[in-house]
């Protein structure tokens, strides 16, 4: 089994690439100026479903994006390992309701999936760092380290 691949600033650019062009199809597919009236009354349940979708989906790309940006901010040194840490951690996003992604045309119903996938491809990278990464000793195993430590030099 090979070594995962680390996060490195070449990986997080193309990552960042990938998700403004996403984002941008985001926005372009709901854009719902004009489409949500021309749907006429009968049509509510698919008006509801747009909607809650268009947030969901537009929420989990600011998430990512959010994340990505930390990303950029600690290769630029703008912040540290422990900040990107402790601030930096990828939000999990609700994902469609199979039942209101019925309504919606096969296009957004795409578009949708593909935000799901790389939000997925996040937050496997995510895990991946955080778990590859030995944590600093908290606060009270320092004071008991050091508390043993007292008590050893005494005895």
């Amino acid at each position: 089994m090979s070594k995962p691949a680390t996060i490195n600033p070449r990986i997080i650019e193309g990552l960042y690439t990938d998700a403004l062009v996403l984002s941008d199809e985001v926005r372009a597919a709901f854009d719902m100026s004009g489409r949500i009236d021309n749907l006429g009354r009968a049509e509510d349940e698919t008006r509801v479903a747009m909607s809650c979708e268009a947030l969901r989906t537009t929420t989990r790309m600011m998430h990512a994006l959010a994340w990505l940006l930390n990303h950029r901010a600690y290769f630029a040194g703008d912040l540290s390992e422990f900040q990107l840490r402790r601030h930096g951690r990828l939000v999990q996003s609700p994902y469609a309701e199979p039942e209101r992604l019925a309504l919606l045309t096969p296009e957004v119903r795409e578009l949708i999936a593909a935000t799901e996938r790389f939000h997925a491809r996040l937050l496997r990278l995510d895990s991946t760092w955080r778990d590859g990464q030995i944590a600093p000793p908290g606060a009270l195993e320092r004071l008991r380290d050091r508390l043993s430590a007292a008590t050893s030099a005494q005895g």
